[in-house]
């Protein structure tokens, strides 16, 4: 963290492993903070002029876990969730999109597989097992091999109306 961009927080103790929450202004893409996922309550805010150029720039990174966009115009809003690939995220909000046990949190490509939070939590971190059993006293074998013709065909149908 480049503590002359510290605007708001910024405290940091290593040997109790705190960060405080913590805002940075007047930071940009080439910040050593945009280069990592920030697993912090650490908020850098960017900057831009032109909406397109602020996009390129996004996507030259990895996928971000979270994205947060704080602004008043639904089509930035939309340009933006539609045009950026990112794990989930929030707008006019940080907090709250995270502590949503509804919502599932996770990311996309580098950034993770998955998700959790509630029942999609439980999804993700659990294991569907398919099994198929069929009844050994009745077997249909002469049905599904070659050389299929017609009175198979006019078998199979009949059994897969009445099934």
């Amino acid at each position: 963290v480049d503590k002359e961009k510290v605007f708001y927080g910024g405290i940091f103790d290593k040997q109790r492993l705190f960060i405080s929450p913590t805002i940075m202004h007047h930071s940009t893409f080439n910040d050593a903070i945009m280069k990592e996922e920030i697993f912090g309550p650490i908020l850098p805010v960017v900057r831009y002029e032109n909406l397109d150029e602020a996009i390129l720039k996004i996507k030259q990174f990895p996928k971000p876990l979270s994205l947060y966009l704080f602004g008043s115009s639904n089509a930035v809003k939309e340009k933006i969730f539609h045009e950026i690939s990112f794990g989930g995220g929030s707008y006019n909000d940080t907090v709250m999109y995270f502590a949503n046990d509804h919502l599932p949190l996770g990311g996309v490509g580098s950034s993770g597989i998955g998700a959790y939070h509630g029942v999609e939590g439980f999804k993700t971190f659990s294991h569907y097992k398919s099994i198929m059993e069929k009844a050994t006293w009745l077997e249909f074998w002469f049905l599904k091999t070659p050389p299929y013709k017609e009175w198979k065909l006019k078998i199979l149908r009949l059994l897969l109306e009445h099934l």
